[in-house]
């Protein structure tokens, strides 16, 4: 059992930590939460003796081991492959290994009848016994394994670190981390640098691990997935929760609402005390009645509310209307050098669509948002903005384009909003800028500091095409919160490169899938994109499996010429059964044909400057334009009930 006793710490004059005393038991998943500042990382680092403590204890059991993932900071030898820096974690089982290579060559060179020989040959049955125990042999092929979790190709293995950035610097310090397999891993913001697919592989992996995990996260989905006991950090003490983050948020706001109720029946308690001793202070008769009182209110232990964020809201400028087709990329290539990101790809967003972008690290999501927001070139194919569009960019590299002179308040009232200052710090407070730390310049801000600013600033100028990567990075809960209620009232278009499903999830209608060679997408949130991929997958699996066991059984059963026949009738089966679906396949791909086509020359005359100006056009057009969208849509709903049948007739006969 890890136990902490009475942990406690100050800050300057603050009191972050106040006799925090808890427990872990090995193989209990928990989330530490708290707002921001409340000293998650910092217990972290108590824990692990990074930092030290003013008073208190952390005790261990003698044959527990520790683990500790930060948030950033790591630092490993850029003269190793990743391969090697991981296998840096098992140092010790590598010494042993040469250990036993080394006994081996002195076997080699001794006489088997000599004394020296059976020396050497009882000490190498010693270590190879330990080398075989220790699991170095399975070793190499688990480290691959968790290499290709957590998103590196096996090309990566071979290539040096320094070639990596900062993001996938910290995957190889969590793959590290993952195989030492300790009794304790302690997690500081692990999903900041994973992508989806990434993402569920490691809950999967937590999910089965045999020690204990600790972890500090703002992804809510992540922490419900893994935990089973929540440990919140509030006002320098800690509270236990016996559930995942959904669980304690539940909790916590009924307590917070009986803590409420209690402060007002006290803080009216003390008014109708301090009434009585104002009214009878200076009667002789109840001067030991007021005293008593007086003693009453000094020992009265005052209950305290902490400011929460919960009520603070914030809504983006009204943005100007655009055109009903947004943006389009026709024919798209691009690609760096030799590596082909795109190859010829066709992509169309809405007035009003709001679109979550996901995939493996580097398929391209970041390439093609810069694309989107025109900041980045490509060789061969078109990007058309609609009519009257106006773009905001946010990217992690823009907080590096703030004025270092300026502080936050005036980083945001030279953005152009004529804002109020009030409403100015208001916004300022939602992206974690408290009382005076609106006044701290830019130059000190740390990274996450910047990027919260950059966000803010963002976000006061008008526009109605809004583009996200990755916005929650450096928010907590409650900021996240703030942010999306913003994003959900917003009118106009938005795009978001997110691994943060919680966030993402009541945001976006449509999920776009970038993967290396194509894009798809899918018409529903991140849960709906998730389950149907696993679908998708499991029938891929399943029909890759029956296709497999029937070529072999007929392999076993039938001559080359006997399957050439079969093969030829199974055709010419499937083409007489399908031939009628197929006619109809055509015909309504025709219509969509047409429909589409005419679709496009009422929005090329919609995008002319003088189309409104005719109202009878502009009425007749737009009843037009209304009714091939709502054809299209039954179309499209025919096609695919088409496409389905002729799938599963495929399927029949090519059971039989």
């Amino acid at each position: 059992m890890l136990a902490l006793e009475n942990i406690t710490l100050h800050l300057g004059d603050r009191e972050l930590l106040d006799g925090v005393s808890t427990f872990i038991n090995p193989g209990e998943r928990i989330g530490l939460v708290g707002p921001n500042g409340a000293g998650k990382s910092t217990l972290l680092k108590i824990i692990m003796g990074i930092q030290e403590m003013d008073d208190g204890s952390v005790a261990l059991a003698n044959e527990e081991t520790l683990g500790y993932l930060p948030q950033d900071g790591v630092d490993p030898d850029f003269t190793l492959t990743v391969l090697e820096e991981v296998e840096t974690a098992f140092s010790e089982l590598f010494e042993l290994e040469m250990k036993v290579k080394g006994i081996q060559e002195q076997l080699s060179q001794v006489d088997p009848q000599s004394k020296e020989y059976e020396k050497l040959m009882e000490r190498y049955g010693i270590l190879q016994t330990e080398l075989e125990a220790s699991g170095l042999y399975e070793l190499r092929s688990e480290v691959e394994k968790v290499l290709m979790g957590l998103g590196f190709s096996e090309e990566d293995f071979h290539r040096n670190t320094s070639e990596f950035s900062g993001g996938w610097l910290m995957r190889i310090a969590l793959a590290k981390l993952l195989l030492r397999r300790p009794t304790y891993l302690l997690l500081d913001e692990p999903t900041n640098h994973l992508d989806i697919e990434s993402l569920q592989w490691m809950e999967n992996f937590l999910n089965n691990y045999e020690g204990a995990v600790v972890v500090v996260s703002h992804d809510r989905a992540f922490l419900d997935t893994i935990t089973n006991r929540t440990l919140a950090l509030r006002s320098s003490d800690i509270s236990d929760y016996a559930g995942n983050y959904s669980f304690y948020e539940k909790k916590w706001e009924e307590e917070r609402e009986l803590l409420m109720n209690a402060k007002k029946n006290q803080e009216k308690q003390i008014k109708e005390t301090q009434e009585f001793i104002d009214r009878f202070r200076y009667k002789a008769t109840k001067a030991r009645q007021v005293q008593s009182r007086i003693k009453q209110l000094e020992k009265m232990e005052q209950i305290e509310l902490e400011d929460e964020q919960n009520n603070v809201s914030f809504r983006f400028p009204e943005p100007p209307r655009s055109g009903q087709v947004v943006m389009k990329l026709e024919d798209l290539h691009k690609s760096y050098d030799e590596y082909q990101v795109f190859s010829g790809i066709d992509y169309e967003i809405e007035r009003g669509d709001k679109v979550a972008i996901v995939g493996p690290n580097g398929a391209g999501k970041s390439t093609l948002i810069r694309i989107l927001a025109g900041n980045e070139p490509f060789q061969k194919g078109d990007r058309i903005e609609g009519h009257n569009v106006t773009v905001n960019y946010f990217a992690q590299h823009q907080a590096d384009e703030l004025e270092p002179k300026k502080n936050a308040l005036e980083t945001l009232m030279d953005s152009g909003s004529n804002q109020k200052e009030s409403r100015l710090r208001t916004i300022l407070g939602c992206f974690l800028f408290q009382g005076d730390d609106v006044f701290k310049k830019v130059k000190v801000l740390s990274g996450g500091e910047k990027s919260r600013l950059a966000l803010a600033k963002m976000l006061l100028s008008p526009a109605n095409l809004l583009i996200f990567d990755e916005p929650t990075n450096h928010l907590d809960m409650s900021s996240k919160n703030i942010l999306q209620q913003a994003i959900q009232q917003y009118e106009g278009t938005c795009i978001i490169v997110s691994h943060d499903r919680a966030f993402l999830d009541p945001i976006v209608n449509k999920v776009l899938e970038v993967q290396p060679g194509y894009i798809k997408t899918y018409l529903g949130n991140v849960s709906y994109y998730l389950t149907r991929k696993k679908e998708e997958e499991e029938q891929e699996k399943k029909a890759e499996s029956v296709a497999a066991e029937k070529e072999a059984d007929k392999n076993d059963q039938l001559s080359r010429k006997e399957q050439r026949r079969v093969e030829a009738e199974r055709r010419n089966e499937i083409s007489r059964r399908t031939k009628p679906i197929r006619q109809k396949i055509e015909s309504l791909e025709k219509e969509i044909e047409q429909m589409e086509s005419r679709k496009v020359e009422i929005e090329e005359a919609m995008a002319q400057p003088d189309f409104y100006d005719d109202e009878e056009k502009v009425k007749k057009f737009s009843l037009e334009y209304d009714q091939l969208k709502s054809d299209l849509t039954d179309r499209y709903s025919k096609w695919e009930e088409f496409q389905q049948r002729l799938e599963v007739v495929e399927q029949e006969v090519s059971s039989e």
